[in-house]
This record gives C-alpha cells, structure tokens and sequence, in this order.
C-alpha cells in the first residue's frame, strides 16, 4: 500500500520488567474530571481503516483521529492547557488570591487581576505551545512561547493567535528547551513543559494525564482490545501515557510499538543502550512535532519497560501515509507527525521477518494514534500534493 523503504526495528529486551508507577491513577482522575467538563469537550473519532487492515493483512486497524480536539488540531489540548489551569489553581492557592480555583472562575475573568501577573512559557514544536498559549488566553495569564529556527511559520503563527508571545532560538526544540528554562529561571515564570528531567516532573505528569484521556476514549470506542498500538514517539510523552492508560484498561493485552523519525529517534537509541540518552545532530525532520533529541525523564521511566518495541522511520514513508489517508473515499487529514505509526505498521507488515517479532497476524487488532491534523495546513498541502 506504500512503497518498502529502509525502516529500523528493535524489540525492547526489558519490556515487561516491574518499575515504578510514573502516572498515579487518582491523577488522571482528576485530569479526566476536569477536562471533560470544558466546554466544547467531546470524544474525538475513532476511524476503522479497513483497506490498510487488508493490505497490512491483519483482522483490523482503528486509527484514533485527534484532529478535531478542541479546535487546536492536535492531542496536545488535553495537555497543556490542563497544566497550565492546574498551576495557576495551585499558584493562586499559594498567594492567598483563591482557594481551589476553577477553570469557571478563572475563565470568568473575576481572578484577573491575580493571574494576569503570572507568566506561562514552554519550549515547543508547534502543538503543544498552541496549547499553552490557548490554556494562558483561557485563564488570563501571560504567556511566552520558545520555537527552534526550524519550526515553520504557520506554526508560529498558530501559537500567536492566542495571544502568545514568540520567541526563536537557533538550533533544535532541545536548545528551546534549554533556553526557555533559562529565562524562566531569571525571570520567575512557569515552564509548563511536555518533557522533563532531574528536578522537573510535576507539571509534566499533569501534562502526561491529560494525554491519558485520548487512550482512554480510544479504549471506550473499541469493541476489542488491540492486541498492537502504535504511537508516535517525540519526547515519549503520549507514547507513555498511552502505555499507561492500555495497560490500565487491558493488562498486558496489548503490545506497545513506538514509532519515531528516523532522524530524531532517541528513544530507540535509548533502548539500545539500556539507558536514556541523547541523539546528536541537527533532528531536521518533516515530523516536526517529533523532532526530539532527549527522552522526558518521567516518559523513558514507563517506556524503558512498558514498550514492547521501537520503530524508526523514513520522512518519506510519513509523506507516503499522509496521501494514502488524504485520498481515501473518507478523507482522514493526517499531520506530518500524526502518520509515524501508521508508517510503522505498513513497513513492518511487509516484512515477514518484522511479522514474526512484532506477533502480526491475521487476526491482529490495531490501534494507531493519530496525534494531529493539518497543523500547518500550508505545508500539509504542498506535501499530499507532490508527486
């Protein structure tokens, strides 16, 4: 169904492994609660893909479309914005302005003159700054945005129409992120991040059970559980708030495959080396939303166990997905970013030795994230319409 190109395939040998317990059930609770009350919530699509299950050979493929959330085109909608109103409750608790303040409240406007001195910033490729920037408009507080040289000016552009402050750095989303923690340091902001390090795990966490949700909309819409999920790789944020909720809901049903660029694909390096590394070079992806050098601490904590595999793949093989679900009868718009483990399925279910080790079959069941839309409607049109 697409052509056969170069893919990197690696069981993970400690999958399965007991370790910590990254993401506590009574925090998705709460994100869950909480989310699910904004207006304009609702689940998003999940689409079977029928002709990819035939061509791929296996019993059915549902691909979890997250284009419609919340308007901002992407999964990260459940992240960022819940973090950022989870602070600002915290914050606004610690300054004596308000007590256990609601997104109601704050939405208001009635804590204004509270919140309008706090600063939110985050490094970012595009999505989840958009939706940092919309959760600081929502809730009345000042943001700042930090993108890599490389991050397009539709994206750029997306994040600034709430109200964002934008700011470029040379080099890739890690030197962002580096540079964004920096200032934040001088000047006393919040950094509502999607990854995490040594020091620096609460937000994140909250970010990772607001990501939990789209799983487990996903497992509510299914009549089966799948016994594969592939999911986009970047940091390994979503990957492992998938794990998490799947696990959670099916046991160990279901084999966790993530899938990476083949440019930036530090977790499966990580895997490879048995610990969280870092991979060098410029990470110039089209997936631009996964071009990540370092694992998040607190994602590599729940995946070095919880993926059963890591796939890298080529930008060509994105492009290639990205017009085969374009030109279906049932169009799917599907971001650079939102294909990488559609990609990963295709390659691999053409290999019968990638077969034998993934346990693909024909009564395989499998569910793929598809983490965003036409972020950058521009650049997704010039890519399904090449030749």
């Amino acid at each position: 169904m697409i052509p056969a190109r170069p893919y990197r395939l690696l069981l993970n040998r400690r999958h399965g492994t007991p370790g910590i317990v990254v993401l506590p059930d009574g925090g998705f609770r709460r994100a869950r609660r909480e989310i699910e009350s904004w207006p304009g919530y609702a689940p998003t699509p999940l689409i079977p893909l029928d002709e990819v299950a035939r061509s791929a050979r296996v019993a059915a493929v549902h691909y979890k479309d997250e284009g419609p959330r919340f308007g901002l085109g992407s999964f990260k909608a459940l992240g960022g914005a819940y973090a950022v109103q989870k602070l600002l409750t915290t914050e606004l608790a610690r300054r004596g302005a308000a007590d256990n303040a609601s997104a109601a409240a704050l939405e208001s406007g009635e804590l204004k003159e509270a919140t309008r001195g706090i600063t939110v910033t985050c490094a970012t490729d595009g999505n989840h700054g958009r939706s940092v920037a919309w959760g600081a408009q929502r809730f009345g507080c000042r943001c700042v945005i930090y993108v890599h040289e490389g991050v397009s000016q539709g994206r750029r552009d997306a994040i600034a129409k709430y109200g964002a402050e934008i700011r470029v750095v040379p080099g890739t989303y890690d030197d962002a992120v580096r540079a964004c923690t920096h200032e934040a340091e001088r000047e006393a902001w919040f950094v509502v991040s999607d990854t995490s390090w040594e020091g620096y795990t609460e937000v994140p966490r909250d970010v990772m059970q607001g990501y939990r949700l789209m799983a487990e909309e996903a497992a509510d819409q299914l009549e089966k559980p799948p016994t594969h999920a592939f999911v986009p790789g970047g940091v390994g944020g979503v990957a492992a708030a998938v794990s998490v909720q799947l696990r959670a809901r099916f046991g160990a049903a279901t084999k966790l495959v993530v899938a990476e660029p083949d440019k930036a694909a530090c977790l499966l390096a990580s895997a490879e080396a048995g610990q969280a590394v870092a991979v060098p070079g410029e990470l110039d992806t089209l997936m631009a939303g996964l071009a990540c050098g370092e694992p998040s601490l607190l994602a590599w904590q729940e995946l070095e166990r919880g993926a059963f595999a890591f796939m890298s793949v080529p930008d060509d093989s994105a492009v290639d997905c990205m017009k085969l679900l374009a030109r279906r009868t049932q169009k799917v718009v599907a971001g650079e970013s939102a294909v990488a483990g559609l990609a990963a399925l295709l390659l691999a279910a053409r290999d019968p030795f990638a077969r034998g080790m993934l346990g693909l079959d024909a009564d395989s069941r499998i569910l793929l994230f598809g983490t965003e839309g036409a972020t950058d409607p521009e650049t997704y049109e010039k890519l399904i319409r090449a030749a």
